[in-house]
């Protein structure tokens, strides 16, 4: 299971991830790369090489990111499925934008490499702590038959788990009564869009009247972590080669990556988002004691408009520009596996997605009720009206 060769990291660019020969050795085809921003360090894609990916339900809005392509490919119905990497949200992001479904796996669930992995390549080679390859379907089974093929160790990760003791699709089937979920709406700190609000509080009253469940609103209690999030990929990343980029080729890269870049770290910015992540998972783990699955919105907005970082205002507050990611790149620092799964559409005809988090290693119990919920409220006939339109 390493795929059709073994090479050594310096020509690690000229093999298939092991995701990716995975998928071709199981017969999967193959038609195309998409795209993503510089380095895959944004939630949105608009860059100087590919321009903008668009939203196939809008297209003067942003399917999310950073795995924008693989999500628009989807959502227009170009690929039945496709592979994303998350490494603070970045396939359950395009998920929520887009109307898909989208999961991230335990932490190890999955190998990564060359990507974060390759010593050789300033800005891949970041996010170790975070990244999770994952992904992207119309539907959970999909996405289940892809985790089937592509979890699993890899020698060349050394954070990969053992194979699960379950089988991806089998995970999905059995119900959900009598499980007890947590619901935070914000965190008890995020703003989030009033609309947004509604939709995830109507889909998560479905696992108490159609499931079977009993339903609790609940905060894991953390300050928000997001700048020790940033610190930790900043840790995480080859500063001096990643400057020196900058040096070469700043004029061409979005003013705000290169401003991180060359912000002065300094070693109590590195230990005090160490300590922080160690506090987030600590009140997590105490939390998820007294639950089977947590519930949230996957973002805090519908998607925006094109060109942006994210909007200046959600429900009246001004707010920093990646606070729409406040719902996910926390599971990033627990490694806990989270999917987002469609919970409804806005007034406008824009996805919401719903984020499924289960405890840690409890990716069986997410499977199983992201399969329930679709169950209970199924997607498969909404399309973009784009696809309609051209009749794909």
């Amino acid at each position: 299971r390493l795929g059709s060769k073994t090479v050594d990291a310096k020509q690690a660019w000229d093999v298939d991830a092991p995701s990716v020969a995975r998928m071709r050795e199981s017969g999967a085809v193959f038609i195309g790369m998409t795209t993503t921003p510089e380095f895959g360090w944004k939630g949105v894609t608009d860059g100087p090489l590919h321009g903008s990916t668009r939203n196939p339900w809008n297209l003067d809005r942003t399917p999310g990111g950073s795995s924008a392509g693989s999500g628009a490919s989807v959502a227009a119905g170009v690929t039945p499925f496709a592979i994303g990497s998350d490494g603070g949200g970045s396939v359950r992001i395009p998920a929520a934008h887009s109307g898909l479904y989208g999961i991230k796996a335990s932490y190890g669930r999955v190998p990564l490499w060359p990507g974060t992995r390759d010593e050789n390549a300033p800005g891949v080679s970041s996010w170790e702590a975070l990244e999770c390859i994952g992904p992207l379907s119309r539907t959970v089974a999909d996405s289940a038959a892809m985790l089937e093929v592509i979890a699993g160790p890899d020698m060349r990760d050394q954070h990969t788990l053992p194979a699960a003791d379950f089988n991806w699709l089998e995970a999905m089937e059995g119900g959900i009564k009598g499980l007890r979920i947590a619901y935070s709406e914000d965190w008890g700190y995020s703003a989030v869009d009033p609309e947004v609000r509604e939709i995830v509080r109507k889909a998560v009253k479905v696992f108490e009247t159609d499931l079977g469940c009993t339903v609790e609103e609940a905060n894991p209690g953390w300050e928000d972590p997001y700048g020790a999030f940033w610190s930790i990929v900043a840790m995480e990343s080859d500063l001096k080669g990643l400057r020196e980029l900058v040096k070469e080729h700043g004029h061409h890269m979005t003013p705000h990556l290169v401003d991180f870049i060359n912000t002065p770290w300094t070693a109590e910015d590195f230990t005090n988002a160490v300590m922080t992540r160690k506090a987030v998972n600590n009140k997590m783990a105490a939390f998820m004691q007294n639950y089977d699955l947590l519930l949230t919105p996957t973002l805090t907005c519908p998607a925006f408009g094109l060109h942006m970082q994210g909007p200046e205002k959600t429900e009246g507050r001004i707010v920093h520009p990646f606070q729409w990611l406040a719902f996910t790149y926390p599971m990033n620092m627990t490694g806990q596996p989270a999917a987002s799964i469609p919970a409804g559409l806005t007034a406008d005809g824009l996805p919401v997605g719903l984020q499924i988090v289960g405890r840690h290693l409890g990716d069986a119990t997410v499977m199983r009720a992201s399969a329930a919920f679709e169950t209970a409220r199924p997607w498969i006939d909404q399309r973009p009206p784009l696809v309609d339109e051209l009749g794909l």
